[in-house]
């Protein structure tokens, strides 16, 4: 499948390379989420499990901004007239987004600046790595709009980003957690000025889409699969994953490039 050519309707996309740049587009309002956003972004990254043209992806900031969460009139307030099967169509629709993030087998760096809080803060904890402005604000506000602060997986992975009490703060309060904590904390990868966040992020997303592809692949996999294993599991998954990619070319053109004392040239297979 390719998805270089892909025409959203509801988000921006861009090719640079072999990796695909993604933007929310609506920065008058700090890039709201819409249930056909929603819709569409978790379409686009299960169909990235059978694209071969992109190698790695960076979910980038627009306008300033990076994602206000879902849009107040678009979607809470059509969410009041539904029924409990309505309701739950949507919540399902919402952590199928994350889940089809983390199942989709490439990295995703998420580039974030300003306002990053809601579905937009999930969106970024469902990333593999993430590069963040001094100014960005993260805040996982289910609480303060009077629901449980376990929305989207909030609950399972925040904890795994941060630790438990400190998860447990954000998610009761809502409160914003600065960029200087996100870094001390772990969350975030580096903190990068406005102006070279995405720069730097296509950077980092280049330098993995040059790497060995079906490795990386394989890495992500076993990072979300090892949550619910045992230590002996674990290890035997991981024996088995690597007598696998050592069955790869990119494991023979390592070698054959350290012997030639050369940079190996991977290919992703």
């Amino acid at each position: 499948m390719k998805l270089a050519g892909l025409k959203p309707k509801h988000f921006l996309w861009e090719m640079k390379g072999d990796v695909a740049v993604i933007k929310l587009n609506r920065p008058d309002r700090k890039n709201p989420l819409t249930f056909d956003s929603y819709a569409e972004l978790r379409d686009m990254f299960r169909d990235m499990v059978y694209a071969d043209d992109v190698k790695a992806v960076v979910f980038a900031s627009n306008g300033g901004n990076f994602c206000s969460g879902g849009d107040m009139h678009d979607i809470i307030g059509p969410l009041l007239g539904k029924d409990m099967k309505g309701l739950l169509d949507f919540t399902r629709l919402t952590g199928d987004l994350v889940k089809a993030m983390i199942n989709c087998k490439l990295p995703i760096i998420a580039a974030t600046d300003g306002v990053c809080v809601g579905a937009g803060a999930m969106i970024s904890l469902a990333s593999d790595i993430r590069f963040a402005t001094p100014e960005c604000q993260t805040a996982f506000l289910f609480t303060r709009v009077g629901l449980a602060g376990c929305d989207m997986g909030a609950c399972a992975m925040l904890p795994r980003a941060i630790g438990q009490s400190r998860a447990a703060d954000l998610l009761y309060t809502g409160r914003v957690m600065t960029a200087d904590e996100g870094e001390r904390w772990g969350y975030f990868n580096q903190l990068v000025a406005a102006d070279d966040l995405f720069e730097a992020a296509l950077a980092y997303a280049t330098r993995l889409a040059d790497g060995p592809n079906f490795g990386y692949m394989m890495t992500k996999t076993m990072l979300a699969q090892e949550w619910s294993m045992s230590l002996d599991m674990a290890i035997e998954a991981e024996a088995q994953t690597q007598a696998i990619c050592m069955q790869t070319e990119d494991f023979r053109r390592a070698y054959d490039a350290f012997v030639a004392k050369e940079k190996p040239d991977f290919k992703g297979n």
